[in-house]
C-alpha cells in the first residue's frame, strides 16, 4: 500500500499542476486527511481494505475533474493507474464507483437515487467539507476569479431546481450565486455522522460570511 500511496501522490502532483488553487494538490491532501479522520470516527480504521479504498479514492478523486479536462483520454487516467498498480478488482471497483458518483452534479436533482456505501460517504463528505467554511469560501472565489466571473450582479439571481446540465453550465453565473446553488446546501447532504458534525461549524461561518457580503455590497455594514 505504501508504494501505491506514493505513486498516487506523484500522479496527483503531475496531473493537477496546471490547476488553479481551488482544485490543486493541496485540496487533495486536505480531502485525504479529512477522509482518513472521518473513517476513524466512523469505525473503519480496523479494516485495512476500507482504509485503502478511502485513501486512494480521496487522493484520486479530482484527477479527471470535468472542469479541467484538457483531453477526453484523461478520463481513463485513474482506471489505468489502478490497473498498472495491480489494485485488487473489488477495491478498484469501489474506488471508481466513489470517484464517478460523488460529485454534486450527480446528486443535484435531489432524486435520492445515489447508491452509496460507508467508504463512498466518507470520501464524499470529506470533499464537501473542503468546499465549505473558510477554506471553501477561499476556494470559491479563487475558482470564480480563474474563470473571470463577477463577484455579484443583482440582475442575475441564483438558479433553483437545477438539472445536472444546468448546474454544469455556469457561463453567466456570479461567484456569490455558487453559495446558494451549491455550498449552502452541502451541510444537509452529508452522509456520515462525523461529516454532519464537522459541517455544522463550517456552514455557520459561511452563512455569516454571505450575510456580511450582502450587507457590505449594499452599504449597510
Amino acid at each position: 500500500m505504501e508504494r501505491i500511496r506514493r505513486n498516487a501522490e506523484a500522479l496527483v502532483v503531475k496531473a493537477m499542476k496546471g490547476n488553479d488553487a481551488s482544485h490543486d494538490a493541496s485540496h487533495v491532501w486536505r480531502v485525504r486527511d479529512l477522509a482518513l479522520s472521518l473513517a476513524k470516527e466512523e469505525g473503519l480504521a480496523s479494516d485495512p481494505h476500507s482504509f485503502q479504498i478511502v485513501e486512494l479514492a480521496a487522493l484520486l478523486h479530482d484527477i479527471a475533474d470535468y472542469k479541467y479536462l484538457r483531453d477526453p483520454s484523461e478520463d481513463k487516467i485513474v482506471e489505468n493507474f489502478l490497473d498498472q498498480e495491480g489494485v485488487e478488482e473489488d477495491i478498484k471497483f469501489k474506488i471508481l464507483k466513489i470517484i464517478k458518483g460523488m460529485g454534486f452534479k450527480e446528486e443535484v436533482t435531489g432524486s435520492g437515487n445515489i447508491e452509496w456505501f460507508p467508504e463512498f460517504g466518507i470520501v464524499q463528505d470529506a470533499d464537501r467539507l473542503d468546499a465549505i467554511g473558510a477554506i471553501g469560501i477561499a476556494r470559491c472565489f479563487t475558482f470564480g476569479g480563474s474563470r473571470k466571473r463577477m463577484l455579484h450582479d443583482q440582475a442575475i439571481p441564483p438558479r433553483s431546481d437545477l438539472s445536472k446540465e444546468q448546474y454544469m453550465n455556469k457561463e453567466e453565473q456570479t461567484t456569490i450565486n455558487h453559495f446558494h446553488e451549491k455550498l449552502l446546501k452541502l451541510k444537509d447532504m452529508m452522509k456520515t455522522k462525523a461529516g454532519k458534525r464537522m459541517a455544522e461549524k463550517r456552514h455557520k461561518f459561511m452563512e455569516e460570511f454571505v450575510k456580511e457580503f450582502y450587507d457590505e455590497w449594499n452599504g449597510l455594514s
